[in-house]
């Protein structure tokens, strides 16, 4: 396929009962630029495979399906090969069990960067679909129009199903670093604003997110496991020479992280786990009077 604007890609893995409707709100989108599918399926056990199929066959033009796997290889691994598999100007994801209820999200997202130069990312609103049923508007955690590497790297405020981001896979690989964690959204939007470049986010509901389903659920049952793997991610990029000028603002983070991860042991009742992160934390903070204040605090909190 030649001159691709937007490579939608998708992960899937057993979601028979849902990647049907992912492709279809895929495939309703109306543009006045080409775009492709991007189908990373990871050796799925029910009949995932063959509804993809069904759909690359009918949809040849639209539609790459990434060749069948001998076994199956996890998320993050099948996030990468696919990610990879992208040849457009732009990435958007919209994973198996997910979908687009706006057909002219990719239209609005792709006209905003086309005209903005200086931003690589842009999201939007969601509506959470819970397992009985009921759906419930997100609301947006920063309120402007737009922040940057400094503002993301504190948390990520980007749901993956409405992101749109430039593809700068031409400038160099994904850190390999990627691989050791559960999800690679985060790290791939900070590896691509590493340049100075600005988010946008428009306030529009564009997509529908399914909520306690899949291996992001799992980790995000645990605040203090959330905060463990963001953690080493903020790790990772300290160590990355691609990130050496962003450093005094990814210590701040992880120094942020290590103090969450403290109240966030107490408010689980794990209090020995608290308690060393406690005198861990002592170790590099200066304020430890403030430090001892919020420990004391949190155990109070867990018990009141």
């Amino acid at each position: 396929m030649n001159q691709i604007t937007v490579s939608i890609f998708l992960l899937t893995y057993n979601q028979e009962h849902f990647i049907a409707q992912t492709i279809e709100s895929i495939l309703m989108q109306k543009t006045n630029f080409n775009f492709q599918i991007v189908i990373g399926e990871d050796c799925s056990t029910d009949s995932t495979r063959a509804i993809c199929e069904t759909y690359a066959n009918k949809h040849s033009n639209k539609i790459k399906l990434l060749p069948a796997l001998e076994k199956n290889i996890g998320l993050i691994a099948n996030y990468m090969r696919t990610i990879k598999a992208c040849d457009g100007k732009y990435i958007a994801i919209c994973d198996g069990d997910d979908y687009w209820i706006d057909e002219d999200k990719l239209q609005k997202q792709v006209d905003f960067l086309e005209e903005n130069s200086d931003y690589s990312i842009v999201y939007s609103k969601l509506q959470k679909l819970f397992p009985d049923g009921t759906f419930r508007e997100s609301v947006a955690k920063h309120s402007r129009l737009s922040n940057g590497f400094d503002d993301l790297i504190f948390e990520n405020v980007i749901p993956s199903v409405t992101a749109l981001f430039r593809n700068k896979q031409n400038s160099g690989d994904l850190p390999s670093w990627i691989l050791n964690f559960p999800y690679g959204d985060w790290p791939t939007y900070l590896w691509t604003l590493k340049d100075g470049s600005k988010i946008h986010f428009i306030n529009d509901v564009t997509a529908v997110y399914r909520m306690q389903i899949g291996v992001s659920a799992k980790v995000r049952k645990s605040g203090s496991n959330t905060l463990l793997v963001n953690l080493g991610v903020l790790k990772s990029i300290w160590k990355d020479p691609d990130f050496y000028h962003k450093k005094s603002i990814v210590l701040k983070a992880i120094q942020k992280h290590e103090l969450g991860l403290m109240t966030s042991y107490n408010r689980e009742k794990k209090y020995l786990k608290a308690l060393r992160q406690y005198i861990f934390n002592l170790k590099h903070e200066t304020l430890n009077f403030k430090l001892t204040k919020l420990y004391l605090y949190s155990i109070y909190k867990s018990v009141a």
